[in-house]
């Protein structure tokens, strides 16, 4: 038996006598769903006294409804994790069944208290009614402003919706949504056709786990509604349809489900309600009561559009963000570069981190294949990071590109990029190194814009830094860029990066410098070591946190050593 509270250190007597100077019914069970305390208004409201009570379990003779036993464990689960669990249920009280708010609270020791009140519209005792506590519909309210909308997942934020409408004013719901929104993005009023195909996003079901009911109304299941269902009038006409059954169509539908007329069949009222935000048809939700609660009213319909606005404005906000994420992200997908076609007698490979959750960002890379075996290495790193860079970046790699492809020289790659970078509209400050690799001469070309300079280590591990003139940063203007012709030996790599790489708040560039020198060495050497994985190795390595994005190219002429 509990025999103290949580918190206030008051006991379970000093708490029923004070509800019950507020007229509510308090009651405590233990972690088994037996009464073990037993409330003045607990006997008023359900007509047992504590001696008939106590011992028993709630369910017996208080308990109506299907799934209610269920939704009772499911309480005293909740309670038994510590967390607070409140619901309306229909029970058996002096004056009949009628509904009644359950508030269950976890206790100090085991067990649950509980407080239950009598809400029901018909039959309201005055004397049960606390001062200063929600009615049913403030409830459910309050749950729909606090529950609802918690992530922008569209599928999440339906099921967090269903969950405050079951079972609190309903002992049924399904979330629907047009098709055409979902695929085509379309918008606009229902305006003709003799159908309206929809998704069901959710459906719940009173005292049913989740799972079951998954199987027999199952989440993303593509539907046709026609003009005699209920659904497609609310819809068409943007105002609540109340019925009584369901359409030969969905009766069908559902009776072709294992298990699915059995489930439906103690409903016996129905609200159609559509789902509207922002001036604009979404879908609709099924709403489903059976006998133990009374039909749908003309106030149960007025707080279902309210539940339903607050949850429509919720689901819309998700839609428009899954939208808007699957636009950026085939956006992103489009701005990297395709796998290049790299020539015989050349090994490259190549990594890139991006900061945040962008998929790119303003480093780019690229390899043009070129005449005679050659082959154009480009790294370029354009200022900032996320969208605004990548549009930057993506106009630059395209006309080093195109300018590589031509077979210019390095330098001149530089000065036309620069040149292009001035007439913008919006002048990018960029970096960029270009290199042209000739594996038959065994020599490289390299110039580089303001970018840091490229390393070379040889096959027996030695690293050195590869001394080119500056050049001004593209954009700038400066017009002039000069190459140095470098020898490449056969197993020689060399090393392409931005400075994400090499310097961070915590590192300055000088001891990043020193970093990837060792790294290079190191893992370049290692018996077999190959140049992929020598890549992500040192990427990985050398990567502290995500401050700015991250660039490695390795480069290596193939060949005997």
């Amino acid at each position: 038996m509990v025999t103290e509270l949580a918190e206030d250190g008051g006991s379970p007597q000093r708490r029923w006598r004070e509800a019950d100077l507020t007229g509510v019914a308090v009651l405590t069970l233990n972690p088994l769903g037996q009464v073990v305390a037993w409330s003045v208004t607990a006997e008023r409201l359900f007509g047992y006294s504590a001696d008939e009570v106590c011992g028993r379990d709630i369910c017996d003779g208080l308990i109506s409804g299907p799934g209610q036993r269920q939704l009772i464990k499911q309480a005293l689960a909740e309670v038994a994790e510590g967390r607070i669990w409140a619901a309306i249920l229909p029970m058996e009280t002096v004056g009949g069944t009628c509904h009644v708010t359950v508030h269950c609270e976890p206790l100090a020791g085991e067990g649950a208290l509980v407080i239950a009140r009598r809400v029901s519209a018909d039959a309201i005792d005055p004397e049960l009614v606390e001062p200063g506590r929600q009615t049913p519909e403030q409830h459910v309210l309050t749950a729909a402003a606090t529950l609802i909308g918690t992530t922008l997942d569209l599928n999440r934020t339906a099921s967090e919706a269903a969950d405050v409408a079951v079972p609190a004013f309903a002992d049924a719901a399904a979330f629907f949504v047009s098709e055409r929104l979902l695929v085509a993005d379309e918008l606009g009023p229902y305006t003709g056709g003799l159908t309206i195909v929809v998704r069901r996003l959710v459906a719940r079901l009173s005292g049913q786990p989740t799972t079951v009911t998954a199987n027999l109304f199952r989440p993303g299941e593509v539907l046709v509604f026609g003009q005699e269902s209920p659904s497609y009038q609310a819809m068409r006409a943007r105002r609540p349809v109340r019925f009584d059954k369901l359409d030969d169509e969905s009766a069908e539908r559902i009776a072709r489900r294992p298990g699915g007329q059995e489930a439906f069949s103690p409903y016996t009222s129905f609200l159609a309600v559509p789902l509207v935000a922002r001036g604009t048809v979404l879908g609709c939700v099924t709403f489903a009561r059976s006998a133990a609660w009374r039909e749908f009213s003309a106030a149960d319909v007025a707080l279902a559009e309210e539940l339903v606005s607050r949850a429509a404005v919720s689901i819309d906000n998700a839609r428009l963000y899954g939208r808007e994420r699957r636009a950026a992200s085939a956006l992103q997908q489009g701005l990297l570069p395709a796998e290049p076609s790299v020539p015989a007698g050349i090994a490259v490979a190549h990594r890139y981190l991006s900061v945040g959750a962008s998929i790119v960002g303003g480093d780019w890379h690229d390899i043009v294949p070129l005449t005679s075996g050659r082959a154009a290495l480009i790294v370029g790193d354009a200022m900032g990071h996320g969208p605004e860079a990548a549009a930057v970046m993506v106009q630059l790699r395209t006309a080093a590109h195109t300018l590589a492809d031509l077979g210019l020289p390095p330098e001149a790659i530089l000065a036309r990029l620069d040149r292009l970078a001035t007439g913008m509209q919006t002048t990018p400050f960029a970096t960029c190194i270009a290199a042209v690799i000739d594996p038959a001469a065994r020599s490289c070309v390299i110039a580089k814009a303001g970018h840091l300079p490229p390393m070379m280590t040889t096959p027996d591990g030695e690293t050195r830094v590869l001394e080119l003139p500056l050049g001004l940063p593209i954009g700038l203007g400066g017009g002039s860029f000069e190459a140095v012709r470098v020898p490449f030996p056969a197993g020689a790599t060399l090393a392409l990066y931005t400075d994400g790489l090499v310097e961070n708040r915590s590192r300055s560039l000088d001891e990043g410098l020193a970093e990837l020198t060792a790294a290079l060495s190191s893992t370049l050497t290692r018996p077999g070591h190959t140049l992929d994985g020598s890549c992500e190795e040192i990427t990985s390595a050398l990567h502290v946190r995500g401050e700015d994005d991250i660039t490695l190219v390795l480069a290596r002429v193939l060949g005997s050593l």
